[in-house]
C-alpha cells in the first residue's frame, strides 16, 4: 500500500513526540536530585564490594591449588588455611556491606518512585477540575481513569526498575570490565566478541515492540472506559437482554489488548535467553583462551576461576540492561499518555480584577447569542432576552431544540461564539469562572452523591453550616421527615450509588444541598422528571421557597410543572420561536399549544 506525504508526517512526528515525553517526564525527577545522587552512591558502593568478591576468591583458589600441586612435586608447602581465612572473612565483611547498600539504594528508589507517582495523580487530579467539558464530550471517564490509576502505576513500578537496575548495572559492567583487563587483556577481548551480537538483538527488540507497548496502556484505557460504562449501566444492559451485545464489544477490545500485551511481552521475554545463549558463547571462548594461557603459565588457576565468574557476572548486567530498554519503552508510553493528559487545554480565567458579587441582585440579558459543540453547526442563533431578578424563566421544547445549552452557556461551561451574556449589566466573561458559578445553585436530573453520611452530602453546599443549618434547609426541602425515619438519621452513610434510599429521596437531599448554599440564581434542570407524584408535590413546594426573590431557569419536559413560570421560552433548533406566560402561549395556539395538548390529549 501506498503511504503518502501525511503518513510520513505523522510518522516524524511520533518520534518527536516521544522525544519531547523523555525530556518532560524528566523534569518531574529535577526536585529529587539529591536523592537520585545518593542512589548512584549506594549503587556504585555496593557494586564495587560485589565486584572486588571474584578477585579475593580467585586468589583464595590460586592458594588451594598451588598447596595441591605442591604435595605432587613433593614439595609438600601445605594449604596456607591462615591466608585463606583471611580472605573469608574479607568476603562475608564485604557482602555485608554490599547488602547494606543496597537495602538503603532500595529505600531511596522506592521513596522517589513513590513521589514521583503521587505528584502525577495530584497533578491529574487538579488537571479534571481546569478542563472544559468539551474535553469530557471527547474522553471517556474510563479513559481518564486509566490514565490516573494504570498508567501512572505502570510508572511508578517501572520507575523504581530503572534507578535500581540501570546505576547497579552500568557500574558493574564498568567494574567488571576494568577487572577483566587486569586479569588478561587477551580473555577480555575474547569475552567481549559478544556484545556486537548482544547489541543488534536488542536494537532490533526494541524496535519490534515499541508499537507494541504503546497499544497495550492505549487499549487498556479502553477496556477500562468499556467496563465502567458497562458497570453504570448494569441494569439498562439487563432490561434489553443485551448481555451478549456487550460480552462481544468487550471481547474485541480484550482480543486488542490481548495481541499488544502478549507481543510485547513475549519480545521482551526473548531477551533474557538469547543473552544467557550469547553469553554461554562467551564462556566458551574464556574457557578455551584459560586453558591455553595457563598451559602458558602466562595466568593462574585462580585467575581463570575469577574470570570465568566475572564474564558470567559481566552478562548478567547486560542483559538486565537489555531489560530496562523494554521497561523504559513501557515506562516512557505511560508517561506520553499522562503528559498529553496534563497538557490539554484548561479554562483559562482572563481576568484580573475579582467582581464583588455579594451585591448580584440577579439580573440576567442573553444579547444576540450564538452557539454552536461544533464550527460547522449553530445550534443557538442570535438569542436574546431580558430577564428581570426574581423571575420564573421556563425553557421548553423538543429534544436537542437548545435548553441545556442555554444554562451551560450561563453556567459558562461553554462560552459563546458571538454575542454576550450580562449578569446586573456585567457580561460574565469579567468574572472569574469560580466567583460566577457561586452565583449559581443547580438542582439536575441526575442526582450526583458521594460516599459519606447524609449529613455531609447536604453540607457539601455550605462546608461551613452547621448541623442546624442542614437540618433548617432539608425542612425547607420537605427532606426532614424522611431523614429522620432512617437508621442514625442524618448520620448514615451512603455511598455515591445511593443504593439504600429512594430516586424521590435522592432529588429532596440535593434540593437541601442546594437551598443550604443559598445561590443568587437557580437552575433546574429536569428536576422532577424521574419523581412519583407524591414527592414531585414535596419537591415543588420546597422548590416554590427556594425560589422566592431569586431569578430561576426551569427546563421542563412536564408542562404541568411551569404553568406559574413568568415567562416560557419556547424552543425549537435553537431558536426561541415563541415568548409568553401560560396562558398567553395557549391563546396563541402555535407550537407551544400542540405540544401542551400533546402531552394532555388523552385528559
Amino acid at each position: 500500500m501506498k503511504r503518502g506525504p501525511s503518513f510520513e508526517k505523522n510518522r516524524f512526528e511520533k518520534k518527536k513526540i516521544k522525544k519531547d515525553t523523555f525530556k518532560k517526564f524528566m523534569n518531574y525527577l529535577k526536585p529529587y536530585r539529591v536523592s537520585m545522587i545518593l542512589v548512584v552512591i549506594f549503587a556504585v558502593i555496593s557494586s564495587v564490594f560485589t565486584i572486588i568478591g571474584p578477585d579475593l576468591l580467585g586468589k583464595a583458589t590460586t592458594k588451594i591449588f598451588e598447596g595441591l600441586v605442591s604435595k605432587t612435586t613433593n614439595q609438600d608447602l601445605g594449604i596456607d588455611f591462615s591466608y585463606i581465612f583471611d580472605i573469608l572473612v574479607k568476603l562475608v565483611i564485604l557482602y555485608i556491606l554490599s547488602t547494606v547498600f543496597t537495602f538503603m539504594k532500595s529505600f531511596m528508589t522506592s521513596s522517589i518512585s513513590q513521589k514521583v507517582s503521587y505528584n502525577l495523580r495530584k497533578e491529574i487530579s487538579e488537571k479534571i477540575n481546569k478542563l472544559p467539558l468539551s474535553y469530557f464530550d471527547k474522553v471517556s471517564n474510563g479513559e481518564v481513569l486509566s490514565r490516573m490509576v494504570n498508567d501512572v502505576d505502570s510508572i511508578s513500578t517501572n520507575l523504581e526498575q530503572i534507578l535500581s537496575q540501570i546505576i547497579t548495572s552500568v557500574t558493574t559492567i564498568i567494574g567488571i570490565t576494568i577487572m577483566m583487563l587486569s586479569i588478561s587483556l587477551t580473555m577480555t577481548i575474547g569475552s567481549l566478541i559478544v556484545i556486537p551480537l548482544s547489541m543488534m538483538f536488542i536494537v532490533f527488540v526494541v524496535k519490534k515492540s515499541q508499537i507494541h507497548f504503546i497499544n497495550q496502556q492505549k487499549y487498556l484505557g479502553k477496556v477500562n472506559s468499556c467496563v465502567e460504562e458497562i458497570y453504570s449501566g448494569h441494569n439498562v444492559v439487563k432490561v434489553f437482554n443485551r448481555e451478549e451485545k456487550e460480552i462481544n464489544e468487550f471481547e474485541k477490545l480484550n482480543e486488542t489488548l490481548y495481541e499488544s500485551a502478549w507481543k510485547s511481552q513475549f519480545l521482551s521475554s526473548l531477551m533474557m535467553p538469547v543473552m544467557s545463549f550469547i553469553g554461554n558463547i562467551g564462556y566458551v571462548v574464556v574457557a578455551i583462551l584459560g586453558g591455553y594461557l595457563a598451559i602458558n603459565n602466562k595466568i593462574t588457576v585462580g585467575d581463570i576461576q575469577a574470570f570465568i565468574q566475572y564474564n558470567k557476572n559481566f552478562m548478567q548486567p547486560l542483559a538486565q540492561t537489555s531489560q530496562i530498554a523494554n521497561i523504559i519503552q513501557a515506562t516512557m508510553a505511560s508517561a506520553e499518555r499522562v503528559i498529553e493528559f496534563l497538557e490539554e487545554k484548561e479554562e483559562i480565567d482572563d481576568v484580573k480584577e475579582n467582581i464583588n458579587t455579594s451585591d448580584i441582585l440577579g439580573n440576567v440579558s442573553f444579547k444576540n447569542v450564538n452557539f454552536g459543540y461544533t464550527k460547522e453547526k449553530t445550534i443557538i442563533n442570535d438569542f436574546s432576552i431580558d430577564i428581570k431578578k426574581g423571575q420564573k424563566i421556563a425553557i421548553v421544547g423538543p429534544t436537542g431544540a437548545g435548553k441545556t445549552t442555554i444554562v451551560k452557556l450561563l453556567m459558562r461551561f461553554y462560552d459563546v461564539n458571538s454575542g454576550e451574556i450580562l449578569i446586573d449589566g456585567k457580561n460574565i466573561k469579567e468574572f472569574k469562572r469560580s466567583d460566577l458559578r457561586k452565583l449559581f445553585g443547580m438542582v439536575l436530573q441526575d442526582t450526583w452523591l458521594f460516599n459519606g453520611s447524609i449529613m455531609d452530602n447536604i453540607r457539601y453546599g455550605k462546608l461551613d453550616a452547621t448541623d442546624e443549618e442542614v437540618i433548617n434547609s432539608s425542612k425547607v426541602a420537605n427532606a426532614h421527615h424522611f431523614i429522620s425515619t432512617l437508621p442514625n438519621g442524618y448520620n448514615m452513610g451512603i455511598n455515591e450509588e445511593a443504593n439504600n434510599i429512594s430516586q424521590g429521596q435522592k432529588q429532596l437531599l440535593t434540593i437541601a444541598r442546594v437551598i443550604l448554599a443559598n445561590p443568587k440564581i437557580l437552575i433546574l434542570d429536569e428536576a422532577t422528571s424521574s419523581i412519583d407524584t407524591r414527592t414531585e408535590v414535596l419537591i415543588q413546594s420546597a422548590i416554590k421557597n427556594l425560589m422566592k426573590d431569586k431569578t430561576s431557569f426551569i427546563i421542563a419536559h412536564r408542562l404541568s410543572t411551569i404553568k406559574d413560570a413568568d415567562v416560557i421560552l419556547v424552543m425549537n433548533e435553537g431558536d426561541i420561536i415563541e415568548v409568553g406566560n401560560h396562558e398567553e402561549l395557549l391563546e396563541k395556539k402555535g407550537f407551544y399549544y400542540n405540544l401542551y395538548n400533546s402531552q394532555f390529549e388523552n385528559n
